[in-house]
């Protein structure tokens, strides 16, 4: 069994569609200045697409990793604007799947996420599946019963838990919002989605699933979160393009 202690927390600073060339390299080259050899925490950055490239070449040979925000559940083909899971190897990492704002934003469904989630494994990338309730959920008292859905149809087909898997609880009403979850509320989730996997992949999976926190984490409220013991770092998006302020998000997690 893997302890709670064994668990090396991971903070993943998602981008989303900001920052000019320029200013995404500046940002690559302060977090590498500042986090590289960080003990204690996995850092993960999900630059926006065109600049996946710069991101590997500034951040190799360091600590830091680079993944994806989506990807297409084809490796190849006629898929005009589509990025293949098989075009990212050798310059990502990690592949980001199922964000609520690809399902909500773009329509992406829980077979589209599954289909993507076996692209990105077939591909030996690392998928981060994000899953999160709505409002409407949290209100009808549906929450867990949305979450186990998303999970379920996201890991449909994988036979064995991916290695080095993560999931990301995301509350939608959560994100951009400036309204967190509770630690409390937040860990009650995380321990639900853990029993998730254990029932699905076994004791010992659900014990080394590391399992982030996202939704308006910020330097003030990071550790507060980080406390919980079935929460294992956080994915980050505002914050994460302020490079004092996600420097602190990930050293608390490494504290933690």
């Amino acid at each position: 069994m893997v302890s709670p202690m064994a668990r090396v927390p991971v903070v993943g600073g998602n981008w989303k569609m900001n920052l000019a060339r320029s200013a995404a390299r500046d940002l690559l080259t302060t977090l590498r200045g500042t986090l590289d050899g960080l003990e204690g925490v996995g850092v993960l950055l999900f630059p926006p697409a065109p600049w996946l490239g710069d991101a590997h070449d500034v951040l190799e040979g360091s600590s830091l990793r680079v993944g994806a925000q989506n990807a297409y559940w084809e490796q190849k083909g006629a898929f005009t604007g589509e990025v293949g899971p098989a075009m990212l190897q050798g310059t990502a990492t990690h592949v980001l799947v199922g964000h609520s704002e690809r399902r909500i934003l773009f329509g992406e469904t829980v077979w589209e996420t599954g289909q993507k989630m076996r692209a990105v494994c077939a591909a030996g990338l690392t998928p981060v599946l994000a899953v999160g309730e709505p409002l409407s959920d949290r209100r009808s008292g549906r929450t867990e019963a949305g979450l186990r859905r998303q999970l379920t149809e996201g890991m449909r087909g994988i036979t064995s838990m991916p290695e080095g898997f993560i999931v990301a609880y995301e509350p939608v009403w959560a994100i951009g919002t400036g309204e967190a979850a509770t630690p409390e509320d937040a860990q009650a989730r995380c321990k639900f989605l853990r029993g998730l996997i254990a029932e699905r992949y076994g004791d010992d999976a659900g014990e080394a699933v590391r399992i982030q926190y996202g939704g308006s984490v910020n330097a003030e409220n990071a550790a507060s979160f980080f406390a919980q013991p079935d929460i294992d770092g956080a994915l980050v998006g505002g914050a994460s393009l302020d490079a004092d302020a996600f420097a602190a998000i990930c050293r608390a997690a490494a504290a933690s």
